[in-house]
């Protein structure tokens, strides 16, 4: 059993043909997706897509690419719609200095608000960051510093130093497409050294498609491909990488079931 553990199947590219994509996730061995929000007015569909759909769960959180958008968005609010029995995680949330689509102080507002909303629910936070390690890393210590909170770090990119941060702070890294790309030597390298009770797989559908599949859509089927990746590269047999990755989801997302 694979699980792809952060896949946007609401998006343009997936959503059009649902069936098709889920069909294949499980014809490919993935017994569980964790359908990702990235604004407010998408939490309902994804909500309601887990709802229809077993081995479906549902976030709700605010991309920090919408944050200029959700001024208004509280940790109340969050945690109000989190109370839904298939929403398992909050965010995504973060800091992203790459394309500053939102004003910087307003991503880091409504970050701190997400952080606060999973530390009072137990769900885990879903966190984005890119060119923005040190602001990331610094309220992840501070808000973990107000009481604990679980997490994960998504679509990891970052540093080895970042990583050795997210790590000590308990929270989980997960893994992307991106791995397996040629110019990736050194997320590769990073790989490598992530305790096995930490990772996470995921496929960020419908972007980022592992090889062999570049240029297509992706989808949550093609978890596959990456996690044989990684077993190749942490020479491990698949199965061993998929039951341990499924064990540490299931970990992560307590309140997430085997047979949801």
């Amino acid at each position: 059993m694979f699980v792809d553990s952060h896949c946007h199947l609401n998006y343009k590219g997936l959503v059009e043909q649902e069936r098709g994509v889920l069909e294949r996730a499980r014809a490919a061995g993935v017994g569980a997706m964790l359908n990702i929000s990235t604004r407010e007015n998408e939490w309902d569909a994804v909500i309601g897509l887990a709802e229809r759909e077993q081995g479906v769960w549902a976030s709700v959180g605010i991309h920090p690419h919408e944050a200029d958008q959700h001024g208004e968005i509280t940790s109340e609010k969050l945690i109000e719609k989190s109370r839904n029995s298939r929403v398992i995680g909050i965010g995504e949330t973060g800091l992203d200095y790459y394309y500053d689509y939102s004003d910087r102080e307003q991503q880091k507002a409504c970050f701190h608000q997400h952080i606060i909303a999973a530390r009072e629910t137990g769900l885990p936070i879903i966190v984005h960051t890119r060119d923005a390690e040190e602001d990331t890393a610094q309220i992840l210590r501070e808000e973990m510093e107000r009481g604990a909170y679980p997490g994960v770090i998504h679509c990891f990119t970052a540093s080895a130093e970042f990583a050795r941060i997210a790590l000590d702070l308990g929270l989980y890294i997960s893994l992307s497409g991106i791995v397996t790309f040629k110019n990736a030597k050194d997320l590769q390298d990073i790989a490598k050294t992530i305790p096995e009770n930490r990772l996470l797989i995921e496929t960020d559908s419908p972007f980022l498609a592992p090889v062999p599949h570049r240029g297509k859509t992706c989808e949550p089927a093609f978890v596959s491909n990456t996690a044989q990746f990684l077993a190749d590269l942490k020479n491990v047999p698949v199965e061993e990488l998929a039951e341990k990755s499924t064990e540490n989801f299931f970990n992560l997302f307590s309140k997430a079931s085997r047979d949801g």
